[in-house]
């Protein structure tokens, strides 16, 4: 199961098409269309949410909400493109008079972007690199996300830190919490001083940057492999997340903290019952050599400031080589929140590919009836 978007942050539309989905599976456009609209959220975003008000249009794949078992194709129109018909459009010259942008920012693909692709025009790239570009995805994790739902596996993420501020991270939450929160942090002290962070941080100018988490629970052990590099779960999944936009960490479980402790703080002890086998702890975060354990699945990640600066940085005209401030988009002072929910749709793709990889692709049915065969063979239930 895989996926491929296209567009631009200002073209006509975002597309998706997501291959390898089995038929039979129900899928919930509201459902997708929700997780679209907690993308946009998030305390401190800027004003391109108050233009777009994304929805999910089908194309193909789908027949009375069903998976027919062919390429599923996504769009999301842009309704901002229609400020944007001259400077971006497909056929045809440059409009006469059309400023380029040759005030690359630090932080962005802008200028490397340029530099690779021989462009005197930073538009070219930065309409692709665009964040923008993360909600095609979420769209696509919504396929992956009903897969996993029929398959009993849920995937949600929580903030933890924006800037300075952090939860408590021994507060016990519900789904609710997050979502209740500007700032999809369950803790109510903690979302207050995030709040007070972004809201000075867009006083001076600044942009801030943050923490999430991401959890899977109800999975099967032994998805991923131990047998070569690629195909292990931990790179898979370390490889999704850090192809979102602005992520600078990744980890798993105790993460950097287990190199500080001995091995015996560090391992999860085995156990064995009448329900099958069973940890004493998850400090892995759900995987050992390359596989699920069983436990759920924690995944934490960093995410740096948004390089787009309401008091722009230093930065050099690609054009006369000398020293200018770095152009202004439309942006957010913070979007933690935001790409948390997108990483959400990272990882439930890669879960629901390794499903596929372990009990089948063609139909529903029977990787259903394989996966209770395999949970049967290895006593788990």
């Amino acid at each position: 199961m895989e996926f491929v978007t296209a567009g631009e942050s200002h073209g006509p539309a975002l597309t998706v098409i997501v291959s390898g989905v089995p038929a039979g599976l129900d899928v919930d456009v509201d459902a997708i269309d929700a997780d679209l609209a907690r993308r946009q959220s998030g305390y401190g975003r800027g004003g391109r949410q108050q233009i777009e008000s994304d929805h999910v249009e089908v194309l193909s794949g789908l027949r009375f909400s069903r998976t027919l078992g062919s390429p599923i194709t996504l769009q999301i129109v842009n309704a901002d493109h229609k400020n944007w018909t001259d400077r971006m459009a497909s056929t045809g010259a440059a409009p006469d008079g059309m400023e380029r942008e040759t005030h690359p920012r630090p932080g962005h693909a802008d200028l490397v972007g340029m530099l690779k692709t021989d462009s005197d025009d930073a538009r070219d790239v930065l309409e692709r690199s665009s964040a923008r570009e993360t909600a095609a995805r979420v769209a696509a994790g919504g396929i992956a996300k009903a897969l996993l739902a029929a398959l009993d596996v849920s995937v949600g993420s929580f903030v933890t830190r924006i800037g300075e501020a952090s939860m408590d991270e021994t507060l016990e939450f519900t789904p609710a919490d997050v979502e209740e929160s500007v700032c999809r942090c369950p803790d109510p002290q903690a979302t207050e001083a995030m709040v007070q962070a972004i809201d000075a941080a867009k006083e001076a100018g600044e942009s801030l940057g943050g923490e999430f988490c991401v959890k899977a629970e109800g999975l099967v052990p032994g998805l991923g492999s131990y047998a070569s590099g690629p195909e292990r779960l931990t790179s898979r999944l370390g490889a999704a997340v850090f192809s979102i936009p602005a992520i600078k960490g990744v980890e798993f479980g105790l993460g950097f903290e287990a190199a500080q402790r001995p091995g015996s703080e560090v391992h999860d002890g085995i156990t064995y019952d009448e329900n099958g086998y069973g940890r004493l702890s998850n400090n892995a975060g759900g995987l050992e050599g390359g596989m699920t354990t069983g436990q759920p699945l924690v995944i934490k990640a960093a995410m740096k400031p948004i390089p787009t600066l309401a008091a722009p940085l230093a930065t050099v005209d690609t054009d006369t080589h000398e020293q200018v401030e770095a152009s202004t988009e439309r942006s957010d002072t913070c979007a933690v929140p935001a790409a948390a929910v997108v990483a959400e749709a990272e990882v439930a793709c890669v879960l629901a590919d390794a499903y596929l990889h372990k009990f089948g692709s063609d139909a529903l049915c029977d990787i259903l009836a394989a996966k209770e065969a395999y949970l049967a063979r290895i006593g788990q239930v």
